[in-house]
């Protein structure tokens, strides 16, 4: 038997509650509907003062450490952040930073991100995208954005973006059900005859 997917998600949010959390969420939960697996969330918005000065990994506490291991361990995984001036937060890039190089090579990444107005949506093409291709990670077909007036208390509304969702799950399935078997294959290796 194999084991569920671990689905893991970090929201580079700020705040409590948070959109980006939110829209993570809902991805989370429309990939856990079609494939067993765990889910994580990562909030960096509550991790940020344990990050704060931090130079080096050796210099994180456990908590950090214990999201960094997460995030490398993870099957699948969701990211989401705010737009801020163009760009994911600064928070966001100083987490990944922290992750190991080679931890997610091939690992289905699918990238998200929350913003004032549609003005930002090509932040998933223009620095999401690329920083995932450093880490040789998987970016899945479909990236999902938002908008303040896709939500209301802090939960998706517009339909149009529900179906894209639904959409960017559809058109992530199959690297995600490759992962799974990749994974029950290397399980069953490891398994004495």
């Amino acid at each position: 038997m194999t084991r569920p997917l671990r689905l893991v998600a970090v929201s580079g949010g700020l705040q409590r509650p948070s959109k980006s959390a939110a829209l993570a969420e809902h991805l989370l939960d429309l990939i856990a509907d079609e494939v067993p697996s765990t889910q994580g969330l990562v909030e960096l918005g509550q991790l940020a003062p344990q990050l704060a000065g931090a130079v080096w990994r050796s210099q994180l506490p456990d908590a950090v450490e214990q999201a960094l291991a997460a995030v490398e361990q993870a099957d699948v995984l969701v990211v989401a952040t705010p737009v801020f001036r163009g760009s994911y937060t600064g928070l966001f890039k100083h987490f990944f930073d922290f992750v190991h190089q080679d931890a997610l090579i091939d690992k289905p990444v699918l990238l998200a991100a929350t913003g004032g107005s549609e003005r930002h949506a090509l932040v998933i093409d223009h620095q999401l995208r690329p920083l995932f291709s450093f880490f040789q990670a998987r970016t899945l077909p479909l990236g999902v954005y938002a908008t303040d007036h896709d939500f209301v208390d802090y939960r998706l509304q517009n339909e149009a973006l529900i179906q894209r969702t639904r959409l960017a799950i559809q058109r992530a399935l199959p690297l995600v059900e490759l992962t799974r078997h990749a994974r029950a294959a290397a399980t069953e290796d490891m398994v004495p005859a």
